[in-house]
């Protein structure tokens, strides 16, 4: 499991705030056979990929201060991060996994 986190604070996005992860994965060691492998992250869509770097380097700094942590089933072995338009930039900042999918298929139809 991710722990998807809304740095960029929009109210189309989900995820926990910045300040709740540490109080989030706390709660969630005492849950049974949960173990939390990373942090995800979709920061706003920018044309210049640069312009999402800020975020991607934050998500990072924030996995490895729960790493320093040492919080029971937080494992932070992965780092979400990165779209077609920008993945680029995510793993120059530390991203496992990127998501490509309208690099492969295309844009999605408008309905």
């Amino acid at each position: 499991m991710l722990l998807q986190v809304n740095l960029g604070q929009e109210a189309t996005k989900f995820g926990a705030q910045e300040d709740e992860v540490f109080r989030l994965l706390e709660k969630m060691a005492l849950l049974p056979g949960i173990s939390v492998k990373g942090l995800m992250t979709m920061p706003p869509y920018f044309e210049n990929p640069e312009e999402s770097r800020p975020y991607f380097r934050a998500l990072r700094e924030l996995q490895e201060a729960v790493s320093r942590r040492k919080i029971p089933g937080a494992l932070m072995e992965e780092l979400s991060m990165g779209m077609s338009n920008d993945f680029e930039a995510a793993v120059e900042e530390g991203a496992t996994l990127v998501r490509v999918g309208t690099a492969i298929f295309g844009s999605r139809p408008v309905k």
